[in-house]
């Protein structure tokens, strides 16, 4: 999708676009703001240089980003509702019956401290602490495509407990701080609730060392392959164990080299163990612990808590631990072709219309996509 787009590309976005307007035109309470959201998709997806207040206006074909700014800050419009409406789009698009969510948050660095959530903290986007927003995703992943589906800002403490600075930034009297992982846990239930087909769920390790998150899983059914830091602590058998005991005891025959899916450099290949560890009622629901380690440096390795059904197979856990690269893709995609982190606004309200929009562009691509995707076994030729 980088670099700017053909014809054909236009003007299938066009057509999509008009389609998601339909969808979302009765979340809108007047049709002056619904157009403005229709064109403002619109103009995500086309190639002007950045994605601000100004190109996008110029794009809807108005003289000054107030139309803009009003669209996002305060016309009348559920943003939850078209968030709701997202996922149904990406459901009817993209969804399989055993899809994947993955979990991810990234950031957005800012400069000064009215914009709403912006702190010193960690930014994976900068790769330090850094004064930033950091938002925290929900992708869906299927062999049709992969889309970003919910999204929540991260308000740390030093907000929640100021209630005056939030008043200002326009987050609501009812709420309260929430650490990220409980943001993803309503994140997973909403999807869920809205019958989004998924069997299994992926994140790094903020998330799988959490109990009450990979608990919060078990009890929807859900599978997962979460990485979990190295003092991740287990029952096996008898004894209880850290992960890096539990490394020590793998015999050299039990590794295997295998991918766990396509890379930019081809396959991404690492040997690969796992281990049985307790559970509450394995015959229903077993766990086990999966360790990656790379074949050029045997000491750089990673784990996963990993739960599901008692059948699961060792490459099954293997293939989930890989579709997590897909959401950092998403993030690509998102920020250099979608404008998710080239807002202006500064409001909660503002965030979140404009991330639950970039993500409807976002959605778009990938389904347009799925649907060019050549048939199994087709012959080599063009897209008829």
């Amino acid at each position: 999708m980088s670099g700017r787009p053909t014809a054909k590309q236009v003007a299938r976005w066009a057509r999509e676009v008009e389609v998601v307007g339909g969808r979302i035109g009765r979340h809108f309470a007047r049709s002056e703001p619904r157009r403005r959201a229709v064109g403002y998709i619109r103009g995500l997806l086309g190639d002007a240089e950045r994605k601000n207040g100004w190109q996008l206006a110029e794009a809807l074909g108005e003289a000054t980003p107030d139309g803009v700014q009003h669209l996002l800050a305060r016309a009348d419009w559920d943003a939850e509702a078209v968030r709701d409406e997202l996922t149904d789009y990406v459901r009817g698009g993209l969804g399989v019956p055993d899809g994947v969510l993955v979990v991810d948050e990234t950031g957005f660095v800012k400069k000064g401290v009215k914009s709403c959530g912006v702190a010193r903290q960690y930014s994976g986007t900068a790769g330090r602490v850094e004064n930033s927003q950091v938002g925290v995703f929900l992708a869906y992943v299927s062999p049709k495509g992969h889309a970003l589906i919910d999204r929540a800002l991260y308000l740390p403490k030093e907000w929640t407990n100021d209630r005056d600075r939030c008043g200002a930034a326009g987050v609501p009297e009812d709420v309260a701080f929430a650490t990220k992982i409980a943001l993803a846990k309503r994140m997973v239930e909403r999807a869920c609730e809205r019958g989004l087909p998924a069997r299994w769920v992926a994140a790094d390790s903020v998330y799988g060392s959490d109990y009450s998150f990979r608990n919060a899983l078990e009890n929807r059914g859900l599978g997962y392959v979460l990485g979990v830091r190295t003092d991740f602590s287990a029952w096996v058998g008898l004894r209880q164990m850290r992960a890096k005991a539990i490394l020590a005891e793998v015999p050299a025959k039990a590794w295997r080299r295998s991918s766990c899916g396509a890379g930019s450099k081809g396959p991404r290949l690492y040997d690969w163990a796992w281990t049985r560890i307790n559970g509450l009622g394995p015959e229903a629901y077993a766990r086990w612990l999966l360790i990656r380690r790379s074949v050029s440096d045997p000491t750089e390795v990673a784990y996963f808590a990993c739960g599901g059904p008692p059948a699961t197979t060792h490459d099954d856990l293997i293939r989930i631990a890989g579709v997590r690269w897909a959401v950092e893709e998403c993030f690509e995609l998102a920020k250099g072709d979608c404008g998710l982190d080239e807002y202006e606004v500064r409001s909660w309200t503002g965030w979140h219309r404009h991330a639950t929009l970039s993500l409807f562009a976002l959605a778009v691509v990938a389904v347009i996509r799925s649907r060019l995707q050549k048939p199994a076994g087709r012959k080599k030729g063009g897209i008829g």
